[in-house]
């Protein structure tokens, strides 16, 4: 199934045409329970509602890393995850909370883009795997000395402009892709996951997407992407370029930023780190299913 019309909610949003309600502050009460742990499900609706129905992101302040510790900060992070999804593992380590920080490792070599220094590119989180997370949360910690600045893209304003601009690169984007799995796989599975980049349902619009991993899977698989393949993916990597399609901004510690998964694409730009081990760039992940999925 594909979708044929411009979609036309709250979804499809632009940057430029953005109001602020994707900015939320915790409640000093909201707060204190989160760090006793309670689930403030009920409380954080207006943030839940964000994510499903509204813009797909949030960024939440309220979170005084520096007064309350890094532990206690953690703790109410994931009090607060827990209240709006189920955490999930992040690798085939089990990991429910996952450090985003470099660790000088290089992508060419395989690494993941969440433990290097180097622009993201904008993506979905686990594109690779049989299941992707509803929810991407991010606990900003430390910034770095320059760079590492946020940046969003609605996925349904993506494929909107696609239906206007060049819509007959969309086939291509509803069929099948080989995403490489960068080892986050069983020894008995398949070290790359077949997917297309677009799904709808008749309800949602679902994206999967990092380039960089289709083309290495594609390599991994021994299939070369068609020429149809190619230029559709050059299609969307050029409307991901436009300034009026994102929103950007830096995270400051204590923020943190929720995305709904499934079509909001995020990018962190490349950022250089101070010299200081204790004052580098360091977030905290969570991945997250919807509650009762």
């Amino acid at each position: 199934m594909r979708l044929a019309a411009p979609l036309g909610d709250a979804r499809a949003w632009r940057g430029k045409a953005l109001d602020a309600g994707w900015r939320h502050v915790l409640a000093p009460e909201v707060l204190a329970a989160l760090v006793a742990g309670e689930d403030c499900a009920e409380a954080l609706q207006r943030v839940a509602l964000t994510l499903e129905e509204g813009p797909g992101f949030a960024v939440i302040a309220g979170l005084d890393s520096d007064r309350l510790g890094r532990e206690a900060a953690q703790a109410a992070y994931w009090a607060l995850g827990r209240s709006l999804g189920e955490p999930l593992e992040q690798n085939i380590e089990g990991d429910l909370l996952y450090d985003v920080r470099d660790t000088g490792r290089e992508v060419s070599a395989g690494a993941r883009f969440s433990v290097t220094n180097a622009e993201s590119t904008f993506h979905i989180d686990s594109a690779f795997s049989p299941r992707i997370p509803d929810y991407v949360g991010l606990l900003c910690l430390q910034v770095a000395r320059s760079g590492g600045r946020s940046q969003l893209v609605s996925a349904c304003a993506l494929h909107d402009a696609l239906l206007t601009e060049c819509p007959e690169v969309l086939d291509a984007l509803y069929g099948a892709f080989y995403f490489d799995r960068r080892g986050q796989h069983r020894a008995d599975e398949e070290p790359v996951h077949r997917a297309p980049v677009f799904a709808w349902d008749g309800r949602e619009l679902t994206m999967r997407y990092l380039r960089y991993y289709i083309e290495v899977g594609h390599e991994r698989a021994q299939v070369a992407l068609s020429a149809a393949q190619t230029r559709a993916l050059a299609a969307v990597e050029e409307q991901l370029q436009r300034p009026d399609l994102r929103v950007e901004f830096d995270l400051e510690p204590g923020h943190m930023l929720f995305t709904n998964n499934h079509w909001i694409l995020h990018n962190r730009t490349a950022f250089e780190d101070f010299a200081d081990p204790t004052l580098r760039r360091h977030c905290v992940r969570l991945w997250l299913g919807r509650r009762g999925e």
